[in-house]
């Protein structure tokens, strides 16, 4: 009992590291990192909620077409940071360890959402 738990304790402490490697912001300073520059948004969001509003230079690619999705985001440039988002953070967070998986090291996640980013009335392309 004590080795399964000294086990357990381990694989918690591995998990939690991995999700820290990940940068959480709110819209705010989503914004001012994006007014920085080098940084890609990736909206992951289905086609039609992103055309109906979405960060100017988003790039779409929707996280529940699970293969579409790995296939088009394993295309991306792996060595740049991307700021990823959905509509309330769900989507998005659970999208994370596909993207480390595929090799992405520089990941920011917008904990808020594209709807925090509407309701801090930052800009919105549609």
């Amino acid at each position: 009992m004590k080795h399964f738990l000294t086990l357990l304790a381990l694989a918690l402490s591995t998990t939690l590291a991995s999700a820290d490697d990940v940068k959480h912001v709110q819209s705010k300073e989503a914004a001012e990192l994006i007014a920085k520059g080098n940084i890609i948004v990736l909206d992951v969001r289905t086609p039609d909620e992103f055309a109906e509003g979405h960060i100017e230079g988003a790039q779409n690619i929707d996280f529940l077409d699970d293969a579409k999705f790995k296939a088009e985001a394993a295309k991306l440039d792996k060595s740049k940071t991307y700021l990823v988002h959905c509509q309330a953070g769900g989507r998005s967070t659970k999208s994370l360890e596909p993207l480390k998986a595929l090799g992405f090291e520089h990941l920011i996640h917008l904990d808020d959402g594209f709807g925090g980013w509407k309701d801090a009335n930052l800009p919105i392309k549609k």
